[in-house]
């Protein structure tokens, strides 16, 4: 890998030591990975493809060796170990044989859909030699339908050809440098989230969008069809929405419609009570069914209210809620990107619930979609961040200088594209293209509450209009529009990090106040670190300092500035990453670096200080 290879120490944790003894590659990221928009009958296409790199957009003479799918080249997991460089290709090929119901359906008149989670940063994918489509954008799903390309019912030959660019030009990166070191990591590329085969009727259920009302106690439905026939409509088809826990009658309405559903009685999701109303969702054409899919929504209503004191707080359906947070930037010593496996999932989400945390903010980075489900089921409140882009950041300015400024009460414009490092007209269409796509898909999530367009300045530009656009496309989400600084008045919330100078926390009249990072205070868990050098904000020298010094910071800063504002706050961070050694569990999740009675205790009185009972 590029970078400083000789000062990585080759860590990895319990699940991927698991996935490398495996002896079915074929059993990796198994699960169906559309919680959302589930059908019965799919085939993953994770395990080994053969793969190469090459100079030009041409099928290799021969294969270097094969690669694990969906663990990016960079990784450990993926057995190859090799970066994925600008002005390169990573070709990946596979035959495929379909499963016996894929074969069923293709003579029966159903097409056939190729997904792929994600793959970075672009991308172009042939079936059977022929060209199947391409894609741009490294961090959202996509799909093609692949039925007139295949040659025969039996399978099929996929290729795939990904180049990235990382953070040589202004395409979405995130945290990803060739050069990594401090709070930058190593640089991953080509498919990094599953990949997998669906069978759909000629016209389908292609997504279904929810809405809730929880003050009218009804839920705003509609389902978007996909269309392989012409001169097919949505008029021309019904859907069915049932409950099958019979919580409420079934409900049939026109596809091209919208559909209110009256809910009474309803149960709302909280982290302490995450329900989630499961439904089916049948198409039916002249009384004929055609397609099934199941799905889920939840009621919950996230809003800036004036508390009984007269502040702005942040609500939960109806309520002041402290939102109590730790930055969650989902990397992974041995698979950086993608998580190893669901366990892992789980184990990061479960952890954080159990020491009292119950919101997650996902830092510049998207997840699989069965992150988002997780945390659905489980009942974590999720801000969602924009993967940031543009050229590589000004440190003097959106780093020190900004500092300064938050310090000195100096709000910065957002109309300097250079400072700001989006100089490029095309980088910002398709920054504003991506959010669109990202802001659509968490509106199926009813733990997303937040969307945070930029962080620190990085690659930030038109701020209002950006925020005006997030609100057009999800009315009942929050919107952070500047984490830390840039401010420019607009969105929910007024976002402060604190790091270096004291805190200024002063309650506005509209929007309520978040301090949406904190600490990052360091420990050095020898055995469990992967890089020779230290990144934070405060060197602990052992687990008693540590302790010491966070429960000072949460005594005499967070918990008084709760008392007087702050409605949510995000602790810097879940875990360990790379350099960057502040986490509360070190990067392999094998040690968490504080007492968890502690961290619960703290918790609990940081949400009394704003909801008198939370905890």
């Amino acid at each position: 890998m590029a970078g400083k290879k000789a000062d990585r120490v080759d860590l990895i944790t319990r699940w991927g030591k698991r996935i490398e003894q495996e002896p079915d590659k074929n059993k990796i990221w198994d699960q169906y990975p559309r919680p959302t928009l589930r059908r019965e009958h799919w085939q993953c296409l994770n395990g080994l493809w053969n793969y190469a790199f090459t100079r030009e957009k041409k099928r290799p003479e021969r294969a270097e060796g094969e690669i694990l799918v969906p663990y990016a080249p960079e990784t450990r997991l993926s057995g190859v170990r090799k970066q994925l460089l600008p002005g390169q290709y990573l070709w990946y090929q596979r035959k495929v044989a379909f499963t016996a119901i894929i074969r069923l359906r293709l003579k029966n008149g159903y097409r056939l859909l190729l997904h792929f989670g994600a793959v970075d940063e672009r991308c172009e994918v042939y079936v059977d030699g022929a060209f199947a489509g391409k894609h741009r954008g490294g961090y959202l799903p996509f799909s093609f339908d692949i039925t007139e390309l295949v040659k025969g019912g039996e399978g099929c030959e996929i290729q795939v050809f990904a180049a990235d660019d990382s953070d040589t030009s202004y395409h979405s990166v995130g945290k990803q440098t060739l050069k990594p070191g401090g709070m930058y990591y190593p640089a991953t590329g080509g498919i990094w989230q599953t990949v997998w085969l669906e069978t759909v009727p000629p016209v389908f259920i292609g997504k279904l969008d929810w809405e809730s009302d929880y003050d009218g106690a009804k839920v705003e439905l509609t389902a978007k069809l996909g269309f392989a026939e012409a001169g097919k409509r949505g008029s021309d088809f019904e859907v069915e929405i049932s409950f099958p826990g019979g919580e409420y009658p079934p409900c049939r309405f026109n596809a091209g419609e919208t559909a209110v559903i009256p809910l009474p009685g309803f149960c709302p999701w909280s982290p302490e009570e995450p329900r989630l109303y499961r439904i089916e969702a049948a198409l039916y054409e002249a009384g004929e069914e055609k397609d099934r899919v199941e799905s889920y929504f939840a009621m919950r209503k996230v809003s800036v209210e004036t508390d009984g004191e007269g502040i702005r707080r942040l609500f939960l359906n109806g309520s002041p809620y402290m939102q109590a947070g730790v930055l969650d930037q989902g990397y992974w010593p041995e698979s950086l990107y993608t998580p190893p496996c669901e366990e892992a999932v789980l184990y990061d989400i479960e952890t954080m619930k159990a020491l009292g945390f119950n919101m997650l903010r996902k830092h510049v980075k998207v997840e699989p979609e069965r992150w988002y489900y997780q945390c659905d089921r489980l009942g974590m409140l999720v801000w969602q961040d924009m993967v940031n882009g543009g050229r590589k950041n000004k440190s003097f300015y959106v780093t020190y200088l900004a500092t300064l400024f938050q310090m000195l009460g100096i709000r910065p414009s957002d109309r300097h594209p250079f400072l700001l490092s989006r100089q490029d007209g095309a980088g910002r269409e398709e920054y504003e293209e991506e959010l669109r796509e990202l802001v659509s898909r968490m509106r199926a999530h009813p733990s997303v509450c937040c969307i945070v367009p930029f962080n620190e300045g990085w690659g930030q530009f038109d701020t209002n209009r950006i925020t005006g656009v997030i609100k057009e496309l999800h009315g009942s989400v929050l919107v952070d529009q500047a984490s830390g600084w840039f401010d420019m008045g607009g969105g929910d919330i007024r976002s402060l990090h604190y790091y270096f100078f004291r805190l200024r926390c002063r309650p506005e009249a509209r929007r309520a106040l978040a301090l949406t990072e904190f600490g990052g205070y360091t420990e050095r868990v020898e055995g469990h670190v992967c890089r020779k050098r230290t990144y934070g904000y405060r060197i602990c020298r052992d687990r008693s300092e540590l302790e010491k010094a966070y429960g000072e910071l949460m005594e005499q800063v967070v918990e008084p500035a709760a008392r007087k504002g702050l409605s949510a706050t995000v602790y810097t961070q879940l875990s360990d990453v790379e350099e960057e050694i502040n986490g509360l569990l070190t990067y392999d999740r094998e040690v968490l670096k504080m007492d968890g009675e502690m961290l619960r205790e703290r918790n609990r009185k940081l949400r009394n200080a704003v909801d008198k009972g939370g905890g």
